[in-house]
């Protein structure tokens, strides 16, 4: 059957599965629609998790990143899973012991101010609103290239599916459909990767592939690999670090405690019924986003060897001619993520690391994931699998995102500030009306994206690492932090994250090509913008405690409930007998 007939048809079938889900999980109440009635089983909640956390970043950027950084796009495994982890046992199960519905909601009662709360949802929207511009782009990448239309068009018809689904069934319905997505792409994700494992190293396990020979060969694939990116002027795949020692442990930081902080991925943690719950499934997330995750270093680097040994023949051929060029390369040209400008006038493909000669002007990472199964000439129905994972992927974090907002809107400025006599019904009805402008505004940007979050979701991690964790952390563990400290915290940190990206904006997306040696000097003590916010929470951390110092400690009541939720439910029972 022909790519694009298949490609619709198995897109249109998920599709028609979050849409029908959506109608059976219908949100009733606000407790189904903020947190699924929180009664969801901890595997389930474990798998919508993973989704919901596995964006088109993951999906469809980590592996392009690793491709081009080779070893110095470790730091994005590192952080992303190393955070998760963090947030499973430092944040996740005292925050379900408190019982609340949002992370503003905690740090205005924890903190014991409107004000606090106020700030928290400023922090937590400009965080995610940041993020969610990735999932929009992803959403419009997928679409253009598989369904052959135009990007804002595909952009508009996810912009629906995820209205549809996210209004009418809320965190019930959101969670649920999380769980077919899950499996969408990671099924989209693997397959694929078997498959290219078995045609270069003969091993159908990818991880052990990535470690294996090439096909009839003695030569290991990532010595291959090193031996061609070093022939054509790169920079060695398996050794290269990005940039210096500190940036790399600095970005680390701040990718582990954002990933920790992003409130859509904490508020997972409510939809379970118990603390035990909340820990187990924790535990199953992990097992989940793990299958993913060690998965993404095979794929990104036979994806880097396919494309480079298409493009770019062994020394002892002839350069490819532009004409002859392959279908998938075609195909991709449409989308203007890849492009050739033929430098020297002779029609043939020349792509080297040096700027001044190569003639591959364009090549997008987010076109490796999605692109492999072509480049590899795999069936079609795996690459039409692949394009409803990479939507899967997008819509399943845009949404989770998209609640996140809402809720802060609708619970935590409407209901927790404004006007909080509001009845159930109506903060239901505002929930919808504040999901649908999110919605909106998110299409908007991802029409139109600002030129400081365009390129990377990193920032959002590092507006989260500089504001909300670190709020969430002296929230729990320390009961001298009074409101006044928490409050000039979190402006401290999210000012000097934003003053600094704002101020290297022009030069920002240098980080990205870093591979090639790009660095600036103005960069504070040669850390990169996107990796700012984890000095940016330690600003927090300084200030919060400074001020806490100076001003008077939080009421007796307050200090009892810190210790009320660090203690394990079940201690005192216990100790009374």
């Amino acid at each position: 059957m022909e790519l694009q007939t298949l490609t619709y048809i198995v897109v249109g079938a998920t599709f028609a599965l979050y849409i029908g889900i959506a109608i059976w999980a219908r949100a009733g109440s606000t407790k189904e629609f903020y947190v699924a009635g929180a009664g969801i089983h901890p595997v389930a909640n474990g798998m919508a998790t993973a989704a919901d956390w596995m964006s088109a970043a993951s999906f469809i950027g980590m592996a392009g990143l690793i491709a081009f950084l080779g070893y110095g796009g470790s730091v994005f495994l590192m952080g992303w899973t190393g955070g998760f982890v963090l947030l499973a046992m430092l944040l996740a199960p005292y925050l379900r012991k408190y019982g609340k519905f949002t992370v503003p909601e905690f740090i205005g009662d924890r903190f014991y101010s409107r004000t606090a709360r106020i700030v928290a949802v400023l922090c937590l929207i400009i965080a995610s609103v940041t993020y969610v511009i990735g999932q929009m782009k992803g959403i419009g990448v997928a679409f253009s290239r598989f369904l052959e239309v135009e990007y804002n068009t595909g952009l508009l018809v996810g912009m629906v599916i995820v209205f549809f689904y996210a209004v009418l069934g809320g965190m019930k319905g959101i969670t649920y459909t999380q769980i077919a997505q899950y499996c969408v792409l990671i099924f989209a994700y693997t397959i694929p990767a078997v498959f290219i494992s078995l045609n270069l190293t003969g091993n159908p396990i990818p991880q052990l592939g990535l470690g294996s020979t090439m096909v009839g060969t003695e030569t290991f694939l990532l010595d291959r690999l090193d031996q061609v990116v070093m022939d054509l002027g790169f920079a060695q795949y398996t050794t290269s670090a990005r940039l210096s020692t500190l940036n790399m442990f600095v970005y680390t930081m701040s990718l582990m405690i954002g990933t920790a902080g992003l409130p859509h991925v904490i508020v997972r943690f409510f939809t379970v019924p118990t603390v035990k719950a909340a820990r187990s499934s924790a535990g199953w997330a992990l097992v989940f986003i793990a299958i993913l995750y060690t998965t993404a270093p095979a794929v990104a680097a036979m994806a880097r060897l396919n494309l480079m040994e298409t493009i770019q023949p062994s020394e002892s051929a002839e350069n490819l001619a532009y004409a002859e060029r392959p279908v998938w390369f075609k195909n991709w040209e449409k989308t203007g993520l890849l492009k050739f400008e033929d430098k020297n006038g002779d029609g043939r493909i020349q792509y080297t690391a040096d700027a001044s000669t190569n003639e591959m002007v364009k090549v997008d990472r987010d076109i490796m994931v999605l692109a492999n199964p072509e480049i590899a000439q795999l069936p079609n129905w795996v690459i039409a699998l692949v394009a409803a994972g990479g939507l899967a992927a997008a819509l399943s974090t845009a949404a989770g995102l998209l609640l996140a907002i809402s809720s802060s809107i609708s619970h935590d400025l409407l209901k927790g500030v404004l006007m909080p006599n509001i009845s159930d019904k109506q903060e239901l009805r505002a929930s919808r009306v504040a999901m649908a402008f999110a919605i909106a505004g998110a299409g908007y940007l991802g029409f139109n994206p600002p030129d400081f979050a365009a390129g990377t979701v990193a920032l959002a991690f590092g507006l989260a690492a500089s504001s909300i964790f670190p709020a969430l952390m002296m929230g729990i563990f320390n009961k001298r932090i009074n409101k006044e400290g928490a409050i000039a915290g979190m402006l401290a940190g999210i000012s000097v994250t934003l003053l600094y990206v704002f101020q290297h904006k022009g030069i920002m997306f240098i980080a990205d090509t870093s591979f090639l040696g790009g660095m600036s000097e103005n960069w504070f003590l040669g850390i990169e913008p996107n990796a700012f916010g984890a000095i940016g929470a330690l600003f927090n951390f300084s200030v919060a405690f400074t001020v806490s110092s100076f001003t008077p400690e939080p009421p007796r009541e307050i200090q009892e409930l810190v210790e009320h939720i660090r203690v394990p439910m079940g201690v005192n029972a216990a100790q009374d007998h």
